[in-house]
């Protein structure tokens, strides 16, 4: 991480509400540039609410949400649509599997491209000129994901067929092939054994390492959050209880009496 601890984003008195129901009660926090940052808290803490307001799925009615660019510039976020905030490069996985499960694992990371490629639906389908080089071009990146989460022995297969550890690598594999400056993840290790859960970490870590990507990660698993997060956000009923290291937090006062004999929590939304 850089020493001055750059800020890639940035939440500022974000409030979500739906009806008489308030998720997120003016949440400000930061995403430090090159940092792994962990969301976690109990069911219904707000964490899930605000990866949705980040990725453009929910709008918050009041705050803002600002990305600073991999140019230097700040970019508010919180009044665009999903695809012009992935086109800025945030990408993200979801607690349920959201892949086309009838399609391929080589077509689904060839769709997580869809925002680097150009042209009308014409060039598209005749698929020549300068539209066969964008196809070639976005291909090349996909490949080099696929052999990055070392999915080469089943590129060809339809993603349905696979068992479900699998399929959660493939749609982190999908979220790393649009090319991310942000990664947001939401529960990516929810319903693994240990040593899928090893495995994911890994991948994680090494996107983040050797890729230079900035993940903002969910999880229930505590032993897997604390070994591998830079820093650690704690939320509570749709607010921020706490924010430090991993040992800050372990030794946190409030959190320790806000979850005293708890793991923060089962397994489950936020």
């Amino acid at each position: 991480m850089d020493g001055d601890h750059a800020v890639g984003l940035s939440l500022e008195g974000v409030t979500l509400r739906f009806g008489g129901v308030t998720a997120l009660k003016g949440v400000a926090l930061e995403v430090h540039a090159g940092e792994l940052l962990a969301l976690i808290g109990p069911n219904g803490a707000g964490k899930t609410s605000i990866l949705n307001c980040v990725s453009g799925l929910y709008r918050p009615q009041s705050g803002s949400i600002t990305l600073q660019s991999r140019g230097g510039r700040r970019i508010p976020l919180h009044d665009l649509a999903p695809h012009q905030i992935a086109r800025l490069g945030i990408a993200r996985t979801f607690q349920n599997i959201e892949l086309f499960a009838h399609m391929t694992v080589l077509d689904n990371l060839m769709l997580g491209r869809h925002v680097h490629m150009a042209g009308g639906v014409i060039s598209g389908g005749l698929f020549w000129g300068k539209q066969r080089a964008i196809e070639i071009e976005n291909r090349v990146r996909v490949e080099a994901v696929i052999d990055f989460m070392n999915l080469e022995s089943i590129r060809r297969a339809t993603v349905g067929s696979l068992p479900y550890g699998k399929q959660k690598l493939v749609e982190l594999a999908r979220a790393l092939a649009l090319d991310p400056q942000i990664l947001l993840l939401d529960e990516p290790m929810a319903g693994m054994n240990t040593e899928e859960k090893e495995s994911m970490a890994r991948f994680i870590l090494d996107a983040h390492e050797e890729w230079g990507v900035t993940p903002v990660m969910i999880d229930h698993d505590m032993d897997v959050v604390m070994d591998i997060a830079d820093r650690v956000v704690v939320l509570d009923f749709g607010a921020v209880l706490a924010v430090g290291s991993p040992e800050e937090i372990r030794e946190n006062p409030k959190v320790i009496e806000a979850y005293l004999g708890q793991e923060f929590g089962g397994e489950g939304g936020g």
